[in-house]
């Protein structure tokens, strides 16, 4: 017996985020301070990532002549400090096209948002201590899009060096992070989001649905 068909309709959304995680990203300014770019494209394969980056802001420019940063991964508690510096840029001038967008120069980001820098171990630019997730990487290539569409963006891929979490989102003695206690901030659709409770676990996982993947 056939089901009723699920009504649907063609859109065209402006942006298609139907939920990634909120990213930090800390790069390396020319004084030796660290930029924040708040980044929400992104993806993980083994030990390697992929970012999506705009080429008007300071982060990309940092990576043009360093090619090291570290992901921050805030907390679904800390959106507001997020929101905070989302409207901030290090470039000075501001860009034409942030400037329509009502972004504004600031240059300590840090002091802005609330948050503190803690030295890194495998690349120049800090970490958020704050952040319960933080990951060093290598930044290995940029590529812009395939086609020439105007869009301002380039691909960032990277190499993972060293991973550093909050021992309260761990699981102890292991080298798990303990999703009942893990809640990244989402970006769906331009708001931000927690999580729920785990629903599920694959096949693949190592540990307890509950406790840690």
């Amino acid at each position: 017996m056939k089901t009723a068909p699920i009504p649907r309709r063609r859109i065209t959304p402006s942006v298609l985020y139907p939920g990634t995680p909120v990213l930090l990203m800390t790069t390396l300014n020319d004084d030796g301070s660290s930029n924040i770019s708040p980044l929400s494209s992104f993806w993980a394969l083994g030990n390697r990532v992929v970012l999506g980056l705009g080429v008007q802001g300071q982060g990309y420019r940092n990576l043009q002549l360093r090619n090291e940063c570290v992901l921050n991964f805030p907390s679904s508690a800390q959106a507001v400090q997020v929101e905070a510096i989302a409207r901030a840029t290090g470039c000075d001038p501001v860009p034409t096209a942030k400037q329509a967008m009502g972004y504004v120069h600031v240059r300590d980001k840090f002091a802005l948002g609330g948050f503190s820098a803690v030295a890194s171990t495998h690349v120049a630019p800090e970490a958020i201590a704050e952040c319960p997730l933080q990951v060093e990487v290598s930044v290995m290539a940029m590529h812009p899009p395939g086609e020439d569409d105007g869009q301002g963006f380039v691909i960032v891929e990277g190499r993972i060096r060293c991973v550093h979490a909050h021992e309260a989102i761990t699981v102890a003695g292991t080298q798990h992070i303990d999703v009942a206690h893990w809640k990244p901030l989402i970006y769906l659709f331009r708001h931000y989001l927690g999580v729920s409770e785990p629903v599920g676990r694959n096949f693949r996982a190592e540990t307890p649905v509950g406790a840690s993947v």
